[in-house]
C-alpha cells in the first residue's frame, strides 16, 4: 500500500513538473494566437467603407499589413491595437463604430499577424506600435493632437506601451483608450492558473499598471464585469494607477462581445469622452 502510494505521489509530482516545464516553454503560444485566423474573410468596402491596404516597416525591417479607413470629415485619427487572436478583418464591426464615430482608422496586424511578416513578440509588438505611429504622422500628417490610440484586450498593452514611449518622445496623442486592458501577463496568468507559479514562470510582461502611471494624455478605460477572460479587476486597477484626467466606461457582455452587446452605451460613452478631450476641427 505504501508503495502504490509513493509511486501515485511520484506520478501527480511528474505531472506537476511536466505541467510547468509546459507552461514555461510554451507561454508564447498561449498568449500569441495568430493562425486563429490567418486569411482575410471580409474588407471594409463590405460595410460600405472607403479605405486602403497599407504596408508599415519597421524599425527591425519586418513588413506589416495594415488598412487605412479614412472618415469624411475627420475629427480624429484613430490608431487601432486588436487582441491576441485572428486579423484585421476580424475587426470590421469595430471600425464601422468608430467610423460612425467621425475616426479616421488606422488597423494594423502584429508581426505574425495575418499578411503580416515575422513572428510576434513583447519587443516586437513595441517596434509594431511604433511603425505604424509614424505611418500616420508622416504619411497621414497627422499631428500628434490630432491622434487617438486605442487598444483592446492585449492591444490595450501595445497601446499603453506606445502612449508611455510616447512621453519620452514628447508627442503625447490626444487620448488614449484601453478596452478590457489586463495589469500584467504574470498577474493575469496567476488569476488564470492559480495552481501553478505562473506569476514566476512568465517571460512576457506587458506591466500595463505601470505603463498607465507614464501616460500623459487623456485615458478612457473601458471594461465589462461579464469579462470571461480578463476580470473587471484588472480593468478596475488599471483605471486606479493612471494619472488625470481619466474615465472608466464599465460596458456589458462578454470579453469578445462587450463592444457589440452594449450598444448603444458603448459608443455613446466613446463620444462624451471624445467630445471632452478633442480639439474641435481636429484631424
Amino acid at each position: 500500500m505504501a508503495r502504490m502510494m509513493a509511486k501515485t505521489v511520484l506520478s501527480l509530482v511528474l505531472i506537476y513538473a511536466l505541467l510547468v516545464a509546459l507552461m514555461w516553454a510554451f507561454q508564447e503560444r498561449l498568449l500569441y494566437l495568430p493562425n486563429a485566423g490567418r486569411e482575410h474573410v471580409a474588407t471594409p468596402a463590405d460595410r460600405g467603407l472607403v479605405w486602403e491596404a497599407v504596408t508599415l516597416t519597421t524599425e527591425d525591417d519586418v513588413a506589416l499589413d495594415a488598412w487605412w479607413v479614412p472618415a469624411p470629415e475627420p475629427r480624429a485619427s484613430l490608431l487601432f491595437f486588436h487582441g491576441n487572436a485572428g486579423n484585421i478583418s476580424h475587426r470590421l464591426e469595430s471600425i464601422a463604430q468608430f467610423h460612425r464615430l467621425g475616426l479616421s482608422v488606422l488597423i494594423i496586424d502584429y508581426r505574425g499577424y495575418g499578411r503580416s511578416e515575422g513572428r510576434p513578440s513583447e519587443s516586437g509588438t513595441a517596434l509594431d506600435a511604433r511603425a505604424a505611429w509614424h505611418w500616420l504622422r508622416n504619411e497621414a500628417e497627422s499631428e500628434a493632437d490630432e491622434i487617438i490610440v486605442f487598444g483592446r484586450s492585449l492591444g490595450a498593452a501595445v497601446a499603453a506601451e506606445l502612449a508611455a514611449y510616447l512621453v519620452e518622445q514628447q508627442a503625447a496623442p490626444a487620448a488614449v483608450i484601453l478596452e478590457s486592458p489586463f495589469r500584467s501577463v504574470p498577474a493575469l496568468a496567476q488569476q488564470l492558473y492559480p495552481f501553478l507559479p505562473a506569476r514566476r514562470l512568465a517571460r512576457i510582461d506587458y506591466p500595463v499598471e505601470t505603463y498607465v502611471t507614464r501616460i500623459q494624455a487623456p485615458l478612457l478605460v473601458i471594461h465589462s464585469r461579464d469579462d470571461e477572460i480578463i476580470p473587471f479587476s484588472h480593468g478596475e486597477a488599471v483605471y486606479q494607477l493612471a494619472q488625470e484626467p481619466k474615465q472608466l466606461l464599465e460596458i456589458q457582455g462578454g470579453h469578445n462581445t462587450g463592444f457589440r452587446d452594449s450598444e448603444p452605451a458603448y459608443s455613446e460613452g466613446i463620444e462624451a469622452f471624445l467630445d471632452d478631450w478633442l480639439v474641435p476641427g481636429g484631424g
